[in-house]
């Protein structure tokens, strides 16, 4: 059965099955090619008829790579999937008529150069069953979004972001939501981006509360800083770096460039003015702050009250970087030297910072040390700063569930989503990224958590504050008091 909804640029049909309406890759804004390549994000043009709804469609260009051992797919899609159209978005929703339903807006992960809004394990059907309107949207990735290439936009990524979220205010009522009680979330990267909107003045008023999965707002840089990556990469591309230089480029040819510029061996000094690289090498394409659409750094906006006025639920997940580690070999097999340097690269006193975890002491082996104080430099304990300084209601989780893959991948970055969407069968099986056999009970309980949140406020633990120090572990269902982490003393 076909389901027919207007707005504002023209009626689009969608699918019921199984109680759920889907629309795929509705557009929220004009194809960002030709002259929109570098451009704001532009209206969509107005079609006559009805426009079919029924498809994934074209996803940002991208270059997916394998994972040994690992359904990557089931994370973050098929990869470059071409087409002009890729500025869309998808929308799960209640078969029928119903109105006032709260909106929930995922913003996918993959280090801000791959990912789409169509990867499996981020299906809204479980949210829409649950009686809440789920939209999950592209944005511009990697050099078209997140390049601060001189006279081109900055920002282009969360400028498509933003205008998703202006789609969703102007059309969703149409659909049956609520453009009053919108709920941005997202997770890795789609994390630091809305943590990046709640401190954005040009994102104001677009959403009421937020959720931060594995992500907080340090991961930008001073734009000149990320220039030194313009000319890096314009240097590989044989390009002036400016914007006639990287017009010349389609984008499929920009994703060899991209990968050299990318490697952990490439010469390309990213570090701040005081001897830190917030992205420890994962990925070169990060938001900048500095322009209209983040003014100053996250810290700094917070403590002066900006974002107050969102509800803030935010969370980490206890063994981040073993999705990194332990499939590559490196928790096992890295030694002291090449530790201590690779902290070094991104990190002011790292022999100290990995004393603090355990390097050097007996018993310990100095990958695990070093993961370790990786799990919390990258992830953790970022996270908690962002809470702490955050004025308005902020509550904090941590997600503990240990995946069985690999003889233990454990809590390991992305292990949360499954159970947030209720899509374990998505990644369950010999290379599903929970193992053969993850616990349901605990997926309908912190999908529930999402639901009730996103529906009126609720959560069923007290806020955190620097003086509170409570976090909520979803895998117990218990509130703790949580003491600073070791790497507390070596971060902003």
């Amino acid at each position: 059965m076909d389901m027919i909804v207007p707005t504002v640029a023209g009626p689009v049909r969608g699918a019921v099955h199984d109680g759920v309406a889907r629309f795929l890759s509705v557009p929220y804004a004009a194809p960002p090619v030709g002259d929109r390549r570098f451009a704001l994000p532009q209206p969509v043009p107005a079609w006559s008829g009805v426009r079919d709804a029924l498809e994934p469609g074209a996803t940002a260009p991208q270059r997916v790579r394998a994972v040994p051992g690992v359904d990557v797919e089931a994370l973050v899609g098929n990869g470059w999937n071409p087409g002009d159209d890729y500025l869309t978005l998808n929308i799960w929703k209640p078969a029928g008529d119903m109105t006032g339903l709260p909106v929930m807006v995922f913003i996918h992960g993959g280090g801000f150069v791959v990912g789409s809004k169509d990867a499996p394990v981020q299906d809204g059907s479980a949210f829409a069953r649950d009686g809440v309107l789920l939209v999950a949207i592209n944005y511009r990735l990697g050099v078209e979004g997140f390049l601060p290439i001189p006279g081109i936009p900055t920002n282009l990524g969360l400028r498509d972001q933003i205008f998703a979220l202006q789609w969703v205010r102007d059309n969703i009522a149409a659909f049956g939501g609520d453009p009053a009680n919108v709920t941005v979330f997202g997770e890795s990267a789609g994390a630091m981006s809305v943590a990046n909107l709640v401190t954005s003045p040009l994102a104001k008023g677009l959403f009421r509360r937020a959720i931060v999965q594995s992500g907080h707002g340090a991961m930008t840089r001073d734009i000149g800083v990320a220039q030194r990556l313009v000319k890096a990469l314009a240097k590989r591309l044989r390009i002036s770096p400016d914007a006639d230089g990287f017009r010349s480029i389609a984008p499929g040819d920009m994703l060899d460039a991209i990968e050299k510029v990318s490697q952990p061996t490439a010469r390309v000094d990213l570090r701040d003015k005081d001897g830190r690289e917030p992205v420890f090498g994962i990925s070169r394409f990060i938001p900048v702050h500095g322009d209209d659409v983040l003014p100053h750094k996250a810290l700094a906006a917070l403590k002066v009250g900006v974002g107050a006025e969102v509800d803030l639920l935010i969370g980490t997940n206890a063994e981040e970087m073993n999705l990194y580690f332990i499939p590559t070999g490196v928790r096992e097999k890295i030694g002291r030297l090449l530790a201590t340097w690779f902290v070094h690269k991104h990190q002011p006193h790292a022999r100290k910072l990995l004393r603090a975890y355990g390097m050097g002491a007996a018993g310990k082996k100095p990958g695990h040390a070093f993961t370790d104080a990786m799990h919390d430099l990258v992830f953790r304990w970022p996270a908690r700063r962002f809470a702490e300084e955050h004025r308005g209601r902020t509550h904090m989780y941590e997600f503990a569930w240990r995946s069985p893959l690999f003889g233990g991948l454990g809590a390991a970055h992305a292990m949360e989503l499954p159970f947030v969407f209720g899509t374990l069968a998505s990644v369950t099986g010999p290379e599903g990224m929970c193992g053969e056999a993850p616990p349901q009970a605990l997926a309908d309980s912190v999908h529930r958590i999402w639901v009730d949140f996103a529906t009126d406020g609720r959560l069923p633990w007290a806020p955190f504050t620097q003086d509170d120090r409570l976090v909520y572990q979803l895998a117990a269902g218990e509130a703790v008091q949580e003491a600073p982490m070791p790497a507390a003393p070596y971060m902003p």
